[in-house]
């Protein structure tokens, strides 16, 4: 009993002091973000391309995704609420799920499964390969030159890319809407329109910024918390992708809250 006690105190400690070391490494992001503008050019070029793979290859999957949810809450809602003569409730029910809700979760998932996993990979290998020392070793900070760049890439292209899934799921809407009641386009905008406030996307796009600083900085901080060994990459990868999921429903929940208690 005692022993296990020990393990558990041991165990403790050492979280509380990841935890800590978790905090000063936000501390130190959050300051080199501040300074990004004045760094030289090549971190410019580390944020271009963060945001071409982040973004721009994502669009075909957003895409897809977007008018199939569109579609899927057109076709639900209309079988559920055409009976009793509340089909305008569609509208507001495509607003509330992607505009506010399902729309930033869904491309935050997105972003953890392809550029959280590469981001924690990419940086891991690095440290394996000692790339990170030579960056020290020549004066190169690399909180600035490698971590920040990738952040701003993540926020820069969840933002955009939320936008773009709101617009494909409101079209995917229309599409299948089109085909159940006859409906011109111009018609199914001002319905949308006068359900669609503008905080409601407002806060839709402040979910992705929040979201997307929490993948960048949770996916920058377990890859570069690689050791020596190679075999501890994948299992970085890995708690990365967890967490990040988690912090994301975290606040996903928190901001849901504030939203409807305001």
């Amino acid at each position: 009993m005692k022993e296990y006690l020990k393990k558990y105190i041991e165990r403790l400690k050492s979280s509380l002091s990841e935890f800590f070391y978790f905090l000063g490494f936000i501390k130190v992001s959050i300051q080199e973000m501040f300074l990004f503008a004045s760094r030289k050019e090549v971190s410019l070029v580390v944020l271009i391309r963060q945001i071409l793979f982040t973004g721009f290859e994502s669009l075909k999957l957003i895409t897809l995704l977007g008018l199939a949810i569109g579609a899927i809450i057109i076709i639900q809602g209309i079988s559920l609420l055409q009976n009793f003569g509340q089909s305008d409730l569609i509208y507001t029910i495509l607003v509330i799920i992607i505009t506010k809700e399902l729309g930033p979760v869904i491309t935050a998932f997105i972003i953890i499964s392809r550029s959280g996993t590469a981001i924690s990979t990419e940086l891991g290998n690095m440290v394996v390969n000692h790339e990170v020392e030579a960056l020290s070793a020549v004066g190169i900070n690399p909180i600035g030159y490698l971590v920040v760049p990738r952040i701003f890439g993540v926020v820069i292209s969840l933002f955009a890319l939320n936008l773009y899934l709101n617009v494909s799921g409101l079209i995917g809407g229309y599409i299948v809407a089109s085909f159940v009641t006859p409906l011109s386009f111009v018609d199914f905008i001002t319905k949308l329109s006068t359900k669609m406030k503008v905080m409601d996307v407002i806060m839709g796009q402040i979910k992705t910024i929040v979201f997307g600083f929490s993948i960048g900085i949770i996916s920058c901080y377990n890859g570069l918390s690689v050791n020596y060994a190679s075999t501890e990459v994948p299992q970085r990868t890995i708690k990365s992708v967890v967490t990040s999921l988690s912090w994301v429903i975290i606040f996903d929940v928190m901001l849901a809250f504030f939203t409807y208690s305001i």
